[in-house]
C-alpha cells in the first residue's frame, strides 16, 4: 500500500541525488529552507535521509525536490513522528523549491509556506489561510518611521550601547546568547535550544546579522540566515531574543532597522530582489517591518 501512495506522489519524477539537487538549485534558485546545504546538514542532525527527485522534460532537468517520505524534506510533521520534535528551528520558513519557470512540475509531497514564486513553475499548490510577512523596500517604510529607528539607535548608543556583527563571535556564544536572551523575553526554552550551538555551527556561513550590547551585556539578537539564488535573494528572519529590562532602548526594534538595512544594502549592491522573511503574519510589530504575502500549501 505504502509503496503504491509513494508511486502516485512520484508519477513523472525520478529519484536523484544531492548533487544534482543542488545543480537544480544552483541553476533555478530557492530559498533559505531548500537551500542544498541547509537541507543537507539539517537532514544529517536529524539523521533522516533525504530522497531527491527530479523533473525531467526532454530529457532537460527543469525541477527538483527532497523529500522525506510523503513531505518535502526538513518537515516539521516528520521531526514530529520521528520523535525529534524542536530538534532545529527554521521558523515557518518561505519554501522556493527549484524549478524552471513554467515547468508545472506535479507537487504532491506535503508542504506548508509554499512561495507565490513556485506558481507557474509547479502544480498541486493550493493557497494557504496564513499569509506570510516579507519586510518592506526601505522607501515603503514613512520617513518618521526611519527617523525614529535611527533616534532609538542613537540614544541606545548615548547610553553605552553597542552593536557587534555576528561573524566576532563563536557558535556557542552565539547559541548561549540567544537562549538566554529568548527565555528571558519569552519565558520558556527557545526550539532547539539543546542542540542550538550545533545548528549554528552547521548554518554558520549563512548566518547574518548582528548583537546588540548594553554595558558588555548583549539585550538582543536575531537568528537570520541568508543565501542567494540566481535572480534573488533569500533571508530568513527564524526567531529573536531580548532583554526585557532595557525595554526603553527598543533594542529589538533597533535591531530589525539594522538587520533588514544592511541586507537591503546588500542585495542591491548585487542587484537582485530581496526576499526577507519574517515568517508568519501573525504579531502586530511585523505589520510595522512588512507586508503580508500569500502562500501556498500541498
Amino acid at each position: 500500500m505504502l509503496n503504491r501512495f509513494q508511486g502516485w506522489r512520484e508519477r513523472g519524477w525520478s529519484t536523484t541525488d544531492a548533487s544534482t539537487y543542488a545543480q537544480a538549485w544552483e541553476r533555478f534558485g530557492g530559498s533559505v529552507a531548500t537551500h542544498p546545504l541547509v537541507v543537507e546538514r539539517l537532514a544529517a542532525l536529524a539523521d533522516i535521509p533525504v530522497r531527491y527527485l527530479a523533473f525531467e522534460q526532454d530529457g532537460e532537468l527543469k525541477a527538483a525536490i527532497p523529500t522525506w517520505g510523503r513531505d518535502l524534506a526538513l518537515s516539521k510533521d516528520v521531526l514530529k513522528r520521528s520523535g525529534k520534535k524542536g530538534l532545529f528551528d527554521l521558523g515557518n520558513a518561505e519554501l522556493i523549491l527549484p524549478a524552471a519557470p513554467g515547468a508545472q512540475a506535479p507537487l504532491r509531497h506535503q508542504g506548508r509556506y509554499l512561495s507565490a514564486l513556485n506558481e507557474g513553475r509547479f502544480s498541486g499548490l493550493k493557497p494557504q489561510k496564513e499569509q506570510l510577512a516579507m519586510a518592506r523596500l526601505p522607501e515603503e517604510l514613512s520617513k518618521k518611521f526611519r527617523y525614529n529607528q535611527r533616534r532609538e539607535l542613537r540614544l541606545l548608543e548615548e547610553a553605552g550601547g553597542l552593536v557587534r556583527p555576528v561573524g566576532e563571535f563563536p557558535s556557542a556564544e552565539l547559541a548561549s546568547i540567544y537562549c538566554d536572551l529568548f527565555q528571558r523575553r519569552w519565558g520558556f526554552a527557545a526550539t532547539g535550544a539543546e542542540r542550538m550551538e550545533e545548528v549554528i555551527e552547521l548554518l554558520r556561513e549563512l548566518l547574518i546579522g548582528s548583537v546588540v550590547f548594553l554595558h558588555d551585556a548583549p539585550i538582543a539578537i536575531q537568528l537570520v540566515y541568508r543565501v542567494e539564488a540566481p535572480d534573488w535573494i533569500s533571508v530568513e528572519y527564524v526567531n529573536g531574543g531580548v532583554d526585557p529590562q532595557t525595554r526603553e532602548f527598543s533594542p529589538g526594534s533597533v535591531l530589525s532597522f539594522l538587520n533588514t538595512q544592511s541586507a537591503w544594502e546588500h542585495a542591491r549592491a548585487a542587484g537582485k530582489p530581496l526576499r526577507f522573511s519574517f515568517g508568519r503574519a501573525d504579531r502586530e510589530y511585523k505589520d510595522r517591518w512588512c507586508n503580508p504575502v500569500p502562500v501556498f500549501t500541498v
